[in-house]
């Protein structure tokens, strides 16, 4: 009877082995796609600080300099951000500043907008 059973478990192993070597693959592709999410939002998230560091800096240029706050109104093309640009508003002593971009790998645009209040009187 050993004989008979060792006949019917020819091949057995290769299968096991082929379906092992499928899951493995299939976590690797899972691997793989998590890693291209990661990089994605990664680039997201450095598109979104520079913004953030671009209107702040613009913020902080018209409070060190209120009398001439009037030069800094209007639109301006930035380099830091793919397609992107920075939009001063002031209306009173509320000065709104945009900074618009949009992400190579996306077909949308992005905004981020910073608000800040300066005593032009001083």
């Amino acid at each position: 009877m050993p004989m008979k059973q060792s006949r019917m478990q020819k091949g057995a192993t290769l299968i096991e082995v082929l379906v092992a070597v499928l899951i493995f693959s299939i976590g690797v592709l899972a691997v793989v796609g998590l890693q291209a999410v990661a990089i994605q939002t990664t680039s997201e998230a450095k598109y979104r600080a520079d913004a953030s560091f671009v209107a702040s800096a613009a913020l902080s240029r018209l409070w060190g300099d209120p009398t001439n706050i009037g030069n800094y109104v209007g639109t301006t093309d930035i380099d830091d951000l793919p397609s992107g640009r920075r939009t001063v508003a002031v209306a009173g002593n509320r000065v709104e500043v945009t900074v618009n971009w949009q992400s190579p790998q996306d077909a949308s645009e992005r905004e981020f907008v910073a608000v800040g209040f300066i005593n032009v009187n001083n």
